[in-house]
C-alpha cells in the first residue's frame, strides 16, 4: 500500500543535528523521528524540549528558588 502522506515519503527525509543535554555529544536524527538513543551515554535526546512544571507553574520560581530560576532562563 502506497502512502500518500508526504510526512511519511523517504525521499523528504532530512537529518539535523541535536546536542544530547546529559553528556553533549552531537547525535543525529532524521525528520521521521521523535527521540533517539545518544550513541556515547545511552540516554535520549528528543527532538522538542519535553514540557515540565518550570514551564506552566506559577510556584515554580519559589520552588526552584532564585538563583537557580535565573540559571535555567538565561539570567544575570
Amino acid at each position: 500500500m502506497v502512502s500518500d502522506c508526504p510526512g511519511q515519503d523517504m525521499r523528504k527525509l532530512r537529518v539535523a543535528l541535536y546536542k544530547c543535554p546529559t553528556c553533549g555529544a552531537e547525535v543525529e536524527m532524521f525528520s521521521d523521528e521523535l527521540k533517539i538513543k545518544c550513541q556515547k551515554c545511552g540516554k535520549y535526546v528528543y527532538k522538542e524540549k519535553m514540557p515540565s512544571c518550570i514551564d506552566w507553574c506559577a510556584s515554580a520560581r519559589k520552588c526552584l528558588g532564585e538563583d537557580r530560576w535565573k540559571a535555567i532562563h538565561g539570567e544575570e
